[in-house]
Order: structure tokens, then C-alpha cells, then sequence
């Protein structure tokens, strides 16, 4: 049985996990886990939010090592993280200052400069990507005119760049590409339309820096003898984390939606072509590609990051919230009292979150609760709401009829949001695993080197065997849904 080794990597933690195909299960353990988070740095005359990439590499590598020496010789190696971002190389190879974070205010403003050279409807029928201002397309448009992007001569997403320095490899996954805005998700290629206009509006050979494409389940190499784990394969998986989970989905047929629950939550549907009208557009829904030629037609919604930041909030004024005890409370509320728009960009960045919620609540002549519990059930009514707008607008246009929501990632463990997501969506809820991504990743390294047979089902089919779910069905009272989404959204 050989030993998979799986890199995830989220945008408040990373780890290391093992796994092994053994009697159609898998069975896995953890081998490390470390913080990671945006680091403010001076820049001129503001500061700039920067990954500390170098110190991921430090982190994953002796996590690799932990893995070789307590598991044995590793098989393989995948590694998955979140999508967008990206570090420069200049021409002998050497990284030109850590990636900066997504979260960074310098794509502020910027799509609708682009929009003034490319309308939004030339780009979305070449690259299908919903509008997102960290989106990558839109961070090459900051950075044009920069001495780093002069200097550079390769880009490699957040997951490439980490596997180059692991084995060599200079590639780039195609599930990560697709979140970039730079690829044409009908071919899987590189959209040389959107890079000539790119080049053309902002004078930066953006084509020039693009690496190869490669479908998750290449295998690319051998680990650097310097990075002391074995001889592992190093392989790509669905290193967008998100296609990962979504792989992991525990389901025998096409007729379900997803949502991959965590900082942020991705919410639609798995189809064979993407869809690319006029209405998606308008929507903001977003074609990704997927593991096994599949498509993830999404939009993305702001997540349980809005809960987070009112955690981290209330840590730091040394008033620490049990989550148990919060969310136990927080159900005991009454429901929808109090909505706000989830994915209103005054969420998106890091600060004061309670502050923010409340202010929402004022703007829109609401009242605001007095108690913690009050604001909770507020941020997950909420996002329940985002979820039921978004699944029903996926289905319709994409011509689906879900019969089932199946919700992956950590927020499977978050009972009040998945029973409240049930009622909102009126569908039944199968809520696990939440190991989805790190299933995905080791179980595509099984299909790789020959450990699993290749395909969706039978990857599958080892998820539901190995993972618990629970299922929560809907419950009456949809018309006080319907009434909190005409309040909200009109």
C-alpha cells in the first residue's frame, strides 16, 4: 500500500497529511500543522499584505520529512491551496519578494479600469470567470509598470510555486489557472485573447510569463534529494483546493449542488462544459475546471470568514467566545429577525468584524443585538441566505434540478449553519467529510500511480466509504425565507 502525502494549505492554516487506499477505504492521519496568515509589510506609503511563502516552505518540508520517517517511504506528493495568487521569478529562478496576499487593498479600483479597455462581456466569454478584484488577471493590471513585473520571466500560482521548489517542476495546474481569468475554460488552455489585450492595454507580456498546463493526476517528477523525504512522485492534484473538496463530494449522481465551506464558500454545481451567457455574467457566476475534465460553475460567497473575524475580534480584546456555547445560543435566537448582504465588500477585508456587521444593520435601518448570539445568528442567517440564492441561481443556469445539497469542508461541522441551510435551500443537507480537499489530494495521487482506478465514481466511492456524513432534511416555514430574500435582494 503506498503512502500518500497531501500539502494543504488555507489561508489561516497548513498541514501535512498521510493517507493510504486499503479495502476500497482510505485511511489517513495528520502529520503537521502550522499557522499561516497575511504579513503587513512597509511600501512606500502604505503597507502591503504578503504570504510568508518561505516560511510555508520550511513548514511543509519538515512536514514531509515527519511523514517519510513516521509513515515510511512515501509514495507520492500532491499539494492544494487557495486560488489566485502568485509569486515572479526573474531569470536565474530566484523569487522576486514573497506573493502578496489577495486581501491587499492594491486591486481596489481595478477591474473597472480594465473594464474601460476590455468590457466585461468581451472577458467573461473568454474566461468565464466571475468578477472578483483579487482575481489575478486584475493583480497583473495593478502591478503593470512595476520593476517587479519587469524583471520577471516566469509566474507560478501559490501550490506551483512551492511544488518548483520541491521537485523542479515549472508548471501550472489547470484547476488553479482557471481562478486567474487568464485561461479559456471551454479548451483548458491559456486564452492568447485576454493575454494579447492584456499586453496590448498594459504593455506587460503577460504570455511570456505563463508556465505549461497540466491536468490534475500528471505526475511531474521526483522531491529534490535536498528535501529529505525519499523519492517521492511529486503529482499534480486539483491544487485549487476548492476543485480538491469538490472531487471529495460523496455523491453517486450529477443531480447535486455543493458547497465547499470554509474562510470562504464556494456554492454550485458539477457539469461536463461551461456555461457562458449572458445571464451567468450578469449573475457573477464563475466556471472553474474541476478534476476528471469536470467543471465547478460557482459563485463564490464570503464564507465563514465573517464569523472568523468576530472570533479574532473578540480574542484580541481579551474577550475570547466559546464557538460550542456561542452557536448554541446563537439557535436558540429568533430566526431571520436580522439579515445582511454576506458578500458586501465591506466584509472582505481583515478588522474589527462586529463593528462592520453592525454598521450593516444601521445602514439598512435595522435593529442591532445587543448580544453576541444576536450578531452570530445575524452572520449565519445570512450566509444561509447567500446559499439558497446561490444554489438556486447555479441550477437555473445551468438547467440542473439538485435533489440534494452536499456541503464539504469545515463548515460541516457547523450544525446550526447546515440545518439552516437545509431550510433555506428547502433541500436535504449531507454535511461531510470534512477532510474533503485533503481526500481529493491523496485520492488523486492513488489514481496517479496506479493505487486506485482513474474516474469520479471510483474516487467516490472510496469518499463515502471512508467518511461519515450526516443529513439534515428541510423544514417548513420557506415562505419566511422567500421574505428575507425580497427584503435583502429585492
Amino acid at each position: 500500500m503506498s503512502v500518500h502525502a497531501a500539502v494543504d494549505l488555507g489561508a489561516s492554516s497548513g498541514r501535512v497529511l498521510v493517507g493510504r487506499v486499503a479495502d476500497g477505504r482510505l485511511v489517513t492521519a495528520e502529520v503537521a500543522r502550522f499557522p499561516n496568515g497575511p504579513v503587513a509589510v512597509p511600501a512606500g506609503e502604505r503597507e502591503v499584505l504578503h504570504w510568508d511563502v518561505l516560511r510555508l516552505h520550511a513548514e511543509l518540508v519538515a512536514g514531509l520529512r515527519a511523514a517519510a520517517r513516521e509513515h515510511g517511504p512515501l509514495g507520492s506528493v500532491g499539494l492544494d491551496s487557495w486560488a489566485v495568487d502568485y509569486g515572479l521569478l526573474d531569470a536565474d529562478g530566484a523569487l522576486l519578494g514573497n506573493p502578496v496576499h489577495y486581501r491587499d487593498a492594491r486591486t481596489e479600483g481595478v477591474p473597472d479600469e480594465v473594464f474601460r479597455h476590455l468590457t466585461p462581456e468581451w472577458l467573461y466569454a473568454r474566461n468565464g470567470l466571475q468578477v472578483l478584484p483579487f482575481n489575478t488577471v486584475f493583480q497583473l493590471a495593478a502591478a503593470a509598470g512595476s520593476a517587479q513585473l519587469g524583471a520577471a520571466r516566469r509566474l507560478l500560482l501559490v501550490p506551483d510555486l512551492l511544488g518548483h521548489w520541491l521537485s523542479g517542476a515549472t508548471v501550472t495546474e489547470v484547476t488553479n489557472a482557471s481562478t486567474t481569468g487568464l485561461l479559456d475554460p471551454t479548451t483548458r488552455r491559456w486564452s492568447d485573447a485576454v493575454t494579447s489585450e492584456l499586453a496590448a492595454v498594459h504593455g506587460t507580456d503577460v504570455a511570456g510569463l505563463l508556465t505549461p498546463l497540466v491536468e490534475p493526476g500528471t505526475v511531474l517528477g521526483r522531491l529534490r534529494p535536498s528535501v529529505g523525504a525519499g523519492e517521492a512522485a511529486h503529482v499534480a492534484v486539483g491544487s485549487h483546493d476548492t476543485a480538491s473538496a469538490v472531487a471529495a463530494v460523496p455523491s453517486w449522481t450529477s443531480d447535486f449542488a455543493y458547497i465547499s465551506s470554509g474562510t470562504w464558500s464556494l456554492v454550485g454545481v458539477e457539469l461536463e462544459a461551461p456555461v457562458l451567457t449572458e445571464a451567468s455574467r450578469r449573475a457573477n457566476f464563475t466556471n472553474e475546471l474541476g478534476t476528471d475534465g469536470s467543471v465547478r460553475f460557482l459563485r463564490n460567497v464570503m464564507g465563514l470568514w465573517v464569523l472568523q473575524e468576530c472570533l479574532r475580534t473578540w480574542d484580541e480584546e481579551g474577550a475570547p467566545a466559546d464557538l460550542a456555547e456561542l452557536l448554541a445560543a446563537a439557535g436558540a435566537e429568533p430566526p431571520l429577525e436580522r439579515v445582511v448582504d454576506i458578500d458586501d465588500p465591506a466584509f472582505l477585508p481583515p478588522g474589527d468584524m462586529p463593528a462592520r456587521v453592525r454598521a450593516a444593520l444601521r445602514r439598512t435601518g435595522q435593529a442591532v443585538p445587543e448580544g453576541r448570539a444576536g450578531l452570530v445568528r445575524c452572520v449565519l442567517d445570512s450566509l444561509a441566505l447567500a446559499y439558497r440564492r446561490a444554489v438556486r441561481q447555479a441550477a437555473e443556469l445551468a438547467g440542473r434540478d439538485p435533489e440534494v445539497v452536499h456541503v464539504v469542508g469545515g463548515g460541516a461541522r457547523n450544525e446550526l449553519l447546515c440545518r439552516l441551510t437545509a431550510d433555506a435551500t428547502a433541500l436535504p443537507v449531507v454535511a461531510g467529510p470534512v477532510e474533503a480537499t485533503a481526500f481529493g489530494n491523496l485520492l488523486v495521487q492513488a489514481q496517479a500511480t496506479g493505487a486506485l482506478a482513474p474516474g469520479r465514481r471510483a474516487l467516490r466511492d472510496v469518499v463515502a466509504a471512508s467518511a461519515p456524513t450526516r443529513r439534515y432534511e428541510p423544514r417548513g416555514d420557506h415562505a419566511r425565507w422567500r421574505a428575507a430574500e425580497r427584503r435583502l435582494w429585492g
